[in-house]
């Protein structure tokens, strides 16, 4: 599971499921994989090497989103039936901006004029932490309240070995 896992500096710590030393997570390992962040509490699934300086991750080989029960839901995504998010076409995007302090950013769809608002939660539910400007991502896109946001987002990497 992820202990930790910050963008800027570059990397993170997991914590095995057997126990013993914090695993480091370098950013280009998972950047490999197709993500440049990962949500603290993600489990994830790693080949490892014991370094001089203690165990580190070579590559991943899965990701899961954190568990989300105790997570406060967004009004216009919480009534959704999750078929209905699941049917929304992946949509090729690019990160507008995104601020994590703040909580939310927007993307642009590519063919669409309009901007998508994206929220930290969504973010956390599909295993990301943060998003730099210019990353490439796959929305599903839903009607929100006040206009277009995504209700799933993903790396764009991982969204081309999806089979849906």
């Amino acid at each position: 599971m992820v202990k930790w896992f910050d963008p800027v500096k570059g990397f993170g710590f997991v914590v095995a499921d057997a126990g013993g030393p914090d695993i480091l997570l370098h950013v280009n390992v998972l950047r490999n994989f197709g993500q440049s962040s990962v949500a603290d509490g993600a489990r994830v699934e790693l080949e490892i090497q014991q370094t001089d300086r203690g165990v580190q991750a070579t590559q991943v080989l899965a990701l899961q989103p954190p568990e989300t029960s105790d997570a406060v839901g967004l009004s216009d995504i919480a009534a959704l039936d999750p078929s209905v998010v699941a049917a929304a076409p992946l949509e090729p995007a690019r990160v507008k901006w995104f601020d994590k302090g703040k909580g939310f950013g927007f993307a642009n769809v590519f063919g669409r004029r309009d901007d998508i608002f994206l929220h930290m939660e969504v973010l956390r539910r599909s295993g990301l932490s943060d998003l730099a400007p210019g990353e490439a991502l796959a929305l599903r896109v839903i009607e929100g309240k006040r206009g277009h946001m995504a209700a799933e987002v993903f790396a764009w990497e991982a969204a081309l070995d999806r089979d849906d």
